[in-house]
């Protein structure tokens, strides 16, 4: 059971919060849209490519490979060239992103075994990321291109051949899959950082902080008070996200929902706790808010692996990732939602979030302990 003064200041601070009308309006509307805007403008995925084709050849091959190219989602046949001093033009104009090369003799070579079919695709290298994924789109279609070729050639020969690629967890390879349950971890640590900091800094500012630490009540049950309330409304802030979630972008939940709810405690509680550190040491709502925002925000976006691999980081930096509990959440969002997997996918991300609420609880009682000593 919850000792009485420590009920008694949630209570108080349910009541205030319900009374900031606004407060509760941006705590509640704002991850939404959040979500939404964030959603829709992070997309790595590239469609509708406009592909510029120079056709030596004019096979019958040649023209069933570029009908096939076209009739992807993925790229648009936007001019045919007359010749190679054309390329750097569609290129540098903008008219075309990628250019086709078919040299001559590529129909023939598809029905020889002694001759290699060789295709060439210029692509424009500005975007590196764009470049990227453009080349593997062209690589993934051309190898498809090749599989058929070799089951038609096999099965004319009586040779039974079926070639099956599937990709697990994510079949249509969407990177809103992949990005919104990193997504939803940055809006929940952001939100909940910045609102709690801000409400408990601007206490500080009215006085009526003080007004607590002159009473019997412990700097313990007045953090762990303060900071219940906010627990459960980061808890609906959640649900509401993950509905919304559904709604917007078609993110069901494969795994197993008590988890994910434990999960998502453990992780609202360590970020309130970060926010209570903050509220701790920063003076003035403009410290607090700017202190949130850089402690949550930043290390959400790049260190987590939300969008940049953490693998893929230099060593040092992947040391500063596993500051941000946002990293370990990541890992734990992406197995339940999109794998459906279980506590042994997962269960030391789960301990080491744990680790967040200990010690900024902690640290944040000892400070406060340390102020009214002093004071």
């Amino acid at each position: 059971m919850f000792p009485a003064k420590l009920i008694a200041i949630a209570k108080k601070e349910f009541k205030h919060l319900l009374r900031d009308k606004r407060l509760l309006f941006v705590v509640f509307f704002f991850p939404v849209l959040l979500l939404a805007v964030f959603g829709y403008a992070i997309n790595f995925d590239v469609k509708h490519v406009k592909i510029a084709v120079l056709d030596r050849d004019h096979s019958r091959e040649s023209r069933e490979f570029v009908r096939k190219l076209s009739a992807t989602a993925y790229f648009d046949v936007v001019s045919f060239l007359d010749s190679e001093r054309q390329i750097d033009y569609v290129i540098n104009s903008k008219e075309a992103q990628t250019v086709l090369t078919i040299p001559q003799g590529f129909g023939e070579s598809l029905h020889r075994t002694d001759k290699k079919a060789v295709l060439q695709f210029v692509v424009d290298g500005v975007d590196g990321n764009t470049a990227t994924i453009i080349i593997n789109y062209e690589r993934l279609f051309s190898a498809r291109y090749s599989d058929e070729l070799n089951a038609s050639f096999l099965s004319r020969r009586g040779v039974p051949l079926d070639i099956e690629t599937r990709f697990l967890f994510n079949p249509n390879l969407e990177s809103s899959k992949f990005l919104l349950p990193g997504l939803i971890a940055m809006i929940l640590i952001v939100t909940a950082m910045v609102t709690v900091s801000l409400s408990l800094v601007r206490e500080k500012e009215l006085g009526t902080e003080e007004q607590l630490r002159v009473s019997s009540i412990s700097s313990f049950e007045l953090i762990t008070g303060k900071a219940l309330p906010y627990v459960t409304v980061s808890m609906i802030n959640a649900a509401l996200v993950l509905i919304a979630g559904y709604l917007l972008f078609g993110i069901v939940v494969k795994g197993s929902w008590l988890l994910l709810t434990l999960s998502m405690l453990v992780f609202v509680t360590a970020s309130i706790s970060m926010g209570i550190f903050v509220s701790v040491i920063a003076d003035s709502q403009q410290l607090a808010f700017q202190l949130s925002s850089l402690i949550s925000l930043l290390p959400s976006v790049i260190l987590s692996g939300f969008v940049f691999p953490i693998e893929s980081m230099p060593r040092i930096i992947q040391y500063f990732a596993y500051l941000t509990p946002t990293t370990f959440f990541i890992k734990v969002l992406r197995g339940i939602i999109l794998k459906g997997v279980g506590l042994e996918a997962f269960g030391m991300e789960l301990i080491y979030l744990l680790v967040f609420p200990f010690f900024f609880f902690g640290i944040s009682s000892l400070i406060s302990m340390r102020k009214a000593r002093n004071s």
